[in-house]
This record gives C-alpha cells, structure tokens and sequence, in this order.
C-alpha cells in the first residue's frame, strides 16, 4: 500500500500534456476531481510539433464534437488561427469540413495558461517511471526523481514521445519531436504489466525563412471570409490574414529523390516502425506514384510572429544535402533557405486492441489511454481521445457507467470503435469515408448530438449551455417560419438567377425555396425580413435536413436497425473457443476483443455474417445475452 502525504495524493495523474492529455486533463480537473498533468516539459503543451493546423477533412467534425462536450481545443484554435478555410465545398455538406491555419505558439501559450488557471489541476514537469498497480488496480505512480504518487486513475497520453527517435539521413538521435526530451522509463513499466508494445513512424517537412520564398511563381491560397468558428464560445471575429501559396514537385525533383533512395531511411532499413499510409513522405509518393509528374506543396506559415513557412507536401527523412536539393528544384523555393531539416519519427505505441471503448485497460482497473500511444496520428484525433479518457476516468472515480459513444452518435465514436475493435496497424487518421453515417455526423449539428450529453456528465458549463438553448430556441423558430409565403412575383428573380425552374402557382412558401438544389439560405434572407433576422448558419442547418431529408430519413432506418444489435450486450466473461459451430478464426479475435454488443463483435475484422447467426442461435438457446 501506497503511504504519501495529501499533497502526494491525487484522484487522477495524466502522463503527457500533448493535445490528449490537457484535453483529458481538463475534463478530470473540471468534474472535480484533483489531478495531477505531469508532463516532460512545460515547454511541450500541446505544442504542435508537425503541422500548423487544426481541422481538416474528419478532423474538423473531431474538434466541433470536442466543443460540444465541453473541452477546449476548439475555444483555444480559434484564438490562435491566422486562416480559415471551408474544405470540401464542392461535396455534399456531410464532407463540409472546417480547417483553420494556427499559430503555433500562441496555441501553446494558450493552452498552457488554460492548465494554469483550472482548479483542481496541477502540472508538474517530470517524467513518468512506473504506473504501480496492485490486484490488478491503479494505486500510483513512480517518476524518474524517485518521487511517489498515490492515485485511482492514470490517462496514458503520451503522444510520441516513449523512446522516440528522430531520424535524419544516416543521423539519428534518441529525442522528442522539435528538440524535446523523449521518454526512456515508461515503456519498461507497460512490457513489465504484460502490455503490448508496438513501433510506429511519422514524420514532417523541412521548414523555410519566409523572406528566400519567391511568392510570384506560387498560386496564393486565401483564407475563406464568413467561416464559423470551432467553438460554440466564440463571440469574436476568427483572424483571417495570413495566407498560404501552393506550389508542386516536378520531374527534377522526383529525379533527385529516385537516384537517392539508397540513403533514404525508409528504403535503406534504418527505420523500422511503420509509417501512415494517408501521409506518406514524398519519398514514398515518388515511388508508389511514378505516373504522377508532380505533386502539391502548400507553404503555410507557422505563426503570425515568425517568418518559418512550414511546407506542406514534402515530408521527408533524407540527408540535409538532399533535402535542399529537393526544396531548390521547386517553383518559388530556388533559392529558399531552410531553417529546419524534416525528419521522421519513430516511437513506441500500444495495440488499442488492449483497450475497452471507453479506453479503459481491459487488464487492469483505472488504466487509460488516449492519443498517440493508442495507434492514432493527428491533434485532432488525440483531442477527441483526450476527451473521452478523461471523462471516463473521471466516472470510473465516481463509480458511474462509461460514456461510450456509438458510431451513429459520433465521430469520436466511429474513431474509438474502430480502435477497440478493429485495432490498427499504422498510424490511424481520420477521415470522412470512416463514418457510415456520415450525413448525420456533420459539422453544423455536432452540439445538436452531443451537448445534451456532455451537459449531463457535468462537462458544459451554464454559459455554453446557455447559447446551446438559445440556438435550439432559434432552430425552432426557422422551423416555424418555413410556412411563410412570397407572391411569385417577389422571388421569380431568385428562381432564374439560380436556374430554377419557376413554380406555376402564385405563392411559394419558404420551405419549397429551401428545398430547391439551388436556392439557398442567403437568398431567403434577401427576400425575407424574417429570415434575415435569425443567424445564417441556422438556417443553412434547416436547410441541409430539409435538401437531405429523404437520404437522411433512409439513414436513420439503417441506424435503427443497427441498434437493434447494439441493445443486445455480451457478458466479458464469454469463452467464445466453447461455443460450438464457431470458425476457429472469429473464436479467437472474440476472445481476444471481447466485444460488449453484438454490434461490436460484427464489427470485428474476421468475424463474418455467418459467425453472428452463430452467436445469436447459441445465446437463445442458452439465454446469456448480457
């Protein structure tokens, strides 16, 4: 038994204060419980060590849903973005995915004095050494001082930091990403609990002075006026100045890269961890793509107060000589002075397989995890992580059920689910493609799904959840005015300008506008008082479900008929290798899953129909659902 003093003595410990562990932190903090963010470095919160960007195509969807249950990346990106853009404008509005150019210290410094200021939280630099775990339980934890924590629960988020390695052409040195200490000790203590350890890979691009740039050869890439925020709590107008250039390889580039594989690291054997496949090296682009004569090159800067542009496309681990090559052979980069080599980044990692979905350890009581050490690549993906971790952890301390979200409710659902259940093999990214009910899962209704939710865990404060009523109070009011009626005469115009076929009766409601593929919001608003008082982005919400409604009511079947699955919970002490008529193959990834539905264990690679009929043949003869 653990014997420290009261200030030894905390409800939680978060190990790492990347973009997981403040998320997971935060969440514990303020369901008031005393934890303890240990980190490696006060330096390294939520430093973004690769890209400087938050969102994206998926991991938009991930920040808005953090937002809604109350955490705060989004909050702290839109006070740090510097450009915002609408992807996927051109698709359907299930893909409609916000991203946001940030600056990269302010986003630290942010975040940091967000640590700062939250009750019942306190950061202490430090490395972790030995999770001590008793029966089977968390009790505490040892750090590399030889100081001593008692604790219930711990959140791994340690990011990429267990016995990282970054690796520059034949140089490689035993640290973190961007100079940062890497951790030594920690890895010992999860082999040491039977816990498995995977190698996985990243990597990132060389970074340029600003001033050596020639801007004139690039296409410039503006930033999108009108964009909402990340963040339901934002009140102030996003930062929109800074823009990014494209540019693009060529057959010189691609030829000085070809005629150097042998002293690539991810060719010549050096690394061994295994890399994302959805964001290669240019290396790998090269060589897996040989029929493509260039690819893109976005130049983004990394902050608004330094002259570093971070270039988006040639993420690489050749030799310096190589790599200058390399950036000299591209359009506007002639005489670019690089103030940072790219590398890559080999770190250790745990098989999610050895997770619940509510990140939980399956093998020991009070053990979390989230972020990087889980498989995932991406800030975004950690966040999501964080948040759930440290919610879970919190109700685990309370003695309360786990918060599980499920694949219907949200992206942070199919993100987890696909963890736990189907594991991964690389670096996981989320993407659109991942959700099969992605026309349910957009942007706009991210608080519609899950504030509700996350009011109830205790994670929404009064202020969010005032705004969150007021939107609802406004939505119904759109709702109701949908009835409103126009002469024909006074919106004929809107009808040709959007090459709409013009009604044949003398009034039309603004429910029959909205539903035309190409009226739009803002053309209700231009012909109607009503409308133009509400909120813009409300209405393009009612908009979307009126436009959509027949795919939407068809996707609602499916996920009804998914639940139906879902309500029929399997027991975790099922031995699966007795049940008779199951294919060797699906006993053993149950038996090594452990699925808590029906729905989960469908959801298994190598489980397939036939394994189910099985299942449920053998649960009504035997009546061991749940």
């Amino acid at each position: 038994m653990i014997n420290v003093s009261p200030e030894k003595t905390y409800d939680a410990i978060v190990i790492g204060a990347g973009h997981a562990g403040v998320e997971a932190a935060h969440a514990l903090a303020s369901l008031n419980n005393k934890t303890l963010l240990l980190t490696l470095s006060l330096n390294a919160i939520s430093f973004m060590a690769c890209n400087p960007n938050i969102g994206g195509t998926g991991k938009g969807h991930l920040v808005k849903e953090v937002d809604a249950l109350g955490g705060i990346m989004g909050e702290v990106a839109d006070i740090a973005t510097i450009q915002t853009r609408m992807l996927n404008l051109g698709n359907g509005p299930a893909v409609h995915s916000l991203r946001a150019q940030v600056d990269k210290n302010l986003y630290h410094r942010t975040m940091k004095r967000r640590m700062e200021e939250t009750p019942n939280l306190d950061i202490l630099e430090g490395e972790g050494k030995k999770i001590i775990v008793e029966e089977g339980k968390v009790v505490g934890l040892e750090t590399a001082l030889g100081d001593t924590f008692k604790t219930k629960a711990i959140v791994l988020a340690t990011g990429v930091y267990l016995n990282s390695k970054i690796i520059t052409g034949d140089h490689s040195e035993a640290t973190g990403p961007a100079g940062f200490k890497e951790s030594t000790l920690l890895t010992n203590s999860l082999l040491d609990l039977g816990i498995e350890i995977r190698r996985f890979k990243t990597g990132t691009p060389p970074r340029i002075l600003s001033s050596s740039i020639d801007y004139s050869k690039m296409e410039p890439q503006n930033g999108d006026i009108g964009n909402p925020a990340f963040s339901s709590m934002t009140d102030f107008e996003i930062r929109n100045d800074h823009p990014c250039y494209l540019t693009y390889t060529n057959e010189t580039t691609h030829s000085i890269i070809l005629s150097n594989l042998d002293r690539s690291p991810l060719y010549n054997g050096s690394i061994k961890g295994t890399g994302t496949r959805y964001c290669p090296s240019i290396e790998d682009k090269i060589v897996k793509f040989r029929d493509k004569d260039r690819h893109q090159v976005f130049i983004e800067p990394e902050g608004a107060e330094t002259h570093e542009m971070y270039a988006q496309g040639i993420s690489t681990s050749l030799p310096f000589d190589i790599q200058e090559k390399i950036v000299h052979s591209i359009s506007g980069l002639e005489n670019a002075k690089i103030m940072r080599y790219g590398y890559a980044i080999e770190y250790d990692c745990i098989n999610p397989l050895e997770l619940l979905p509510s990140l939980a350890f399956k093998k020991y009581v009070g053990l979390y995890a989230a972020g990087q050490i889980n498989g995932t690549s991406g800030y975004e993906e950690a966040g999501a992580q964080g948040i759930i971790a440290g919610i879970n952890a919190a109700r685990f301390i309370s003695q309360k059920e786990p918060l599980i979200l499920r694949r219907d409710q949200a992206y942070i659902g199919v993100l987890i689910d696909d963890l736990a259940t189907k594991g991964t093999n690389e670096p996981y990214r989320m993407m659109t493609s991942r959700a099969e009910h992605r026309l349910t899962l957009r942007q706009d209704n991210a608080d519609l799904r899950l504030t509700e939710i996350g009011r109830e865990i205790g994670l929404v404060s009064d202020s969010r959840y005032s705004r969150f009523q007021e939107k609802l109070t406004e939505l119904e009011s759109i709702k109701n005015s949908l009835s409103e009626r126009y002469k024909l005469a006074d919106v004929s115009h809107i009808y040709e300008k959007r090459g709409e076929t013009i009604p044949k009766t003398a009034v039309v409601s603004a429910k029959e506008m909205l539903k035309r593929n190409y009226i739009t919001a803002e053309d209700l608003q231009q012909v109607s008082p009503t409308f133009a008082s509400f909120k813009l982005s409300n209405i393009k919400l009612v908009e979307t479900e009126l436009k959509y409604d027949g795919y939407m009511q068809k996707q609602k079947r499916a996920i009804k008929e998914s639940l139906r699955l879902e309500s029929l919970p399997l027991s975790p002490d099922l031995d699966y290798t007795k049940i008779k008529g199951l294919r060797i193959e699906a006993a053993q990834k149950l038996q090594k899953v452990k699925p808590l539905t029906l729905a989960q264990a469908e959801r298994i690679s190598g489980v397939n129909p036939a394994d189910i009929t099985v299942l449920l043949l053998h649960f009504r003869k035997t009546n061991k659902l749940g």
